[in-house]
């Protein structure tokens, strides 16, 4: 008769072995789950650590402190977003745009604390890297727009109004993850009916905005 315990009882399970990715890609995510709720500076490494179940010291390993975790995470958002937004030829330019609001909402539904993350906060948020970081998002997203509506340099009004869109893009953004309360294709309806009516706007004050307006709608 055996009297000793049988074996592993009694014994902790081994900690997870991960690649250094993945560890790197799982802290990011914990990350970003807390930057999404508060501002960066009310967040310490050591929430980060806890949020994702390791130790203060491995935070550091990996990013050296919390800023360089900040950009890193907030780097990580664009890059999945942006690669929602190249450019996809083949239709009208209002479908084609209405396309890429679906990519756009896909991303926000799918990675909210990301999304939220990259946009949240005021100016005092968005200097040196972290500001270059969200102002590629956009520029990503302005020149899909530009592209999708075949406009080779768009004039100062033309730019003026799209750079608002884009804004009010983020904006409907944010708001729909805190509410939720219109479905995301009356949300994408309602913001491709937005960028007419902004064009609407902006052709009283540009005669080329009214040629590109008749083409587009």
């Amino acid at each position: 008769m055996t009297t000793g315990k049988s074996a592993g009882s009694g014994t902790r399970p081994a900690r997870r072995r991960l690649s250094v990715d993945r560890r790197r890609e799982e802290l990011m995510a914990a990350a970003l789950e807390l930057f999404s709720k508060r501002d960066a500076e009310d967040v310490s490494i050591d929430d980060v650590a806890s949020a994702a179940g390791a130790s203060r010291a491995l935070v550091y390993h990996y990013f050296g402190g919390k800023q360089e975790l900040y950009v890193a995470a907030l780097t990580s958002a664009a890059e999945q977003l942006e690669s929602r937004l190249r450019p996809q030829d083949g239709g009208r330019p209002l479908e084609e745009l209405a396309l890429g609001l679906r990519r756009y909402f896909d991303f926000v539904e799918e990675h909210a604390a990301g999304f939220a993350a990259l946009l949240r906060g005021g100016p005092a948020n968005r200097a040196g890297e972290v500001g270059e970081i969200v102002d590629g998002v956009r520029r990503r997203l302005f020149l899909m727009i530009q592209k999708q509506m075949r406009v080779e340099e768009p004039s100062p009004v033309l730019r003026t109004t799209l750079r608002s869109w884009i804004a009010s893009v983020e904006t409907a953004g944010l708001d729909w993850l805190e509410h939720r309360d219109i479905e995301r294709p009356t949300l994408e309806k309602m913001l491709v009916d937005h960028m007419v009516a902004l064009l609407g706007v902006a052709a009283t004050y540009d005669p080329s905005v009214e040629l590109l307006l008749a083409d587009v709608a």
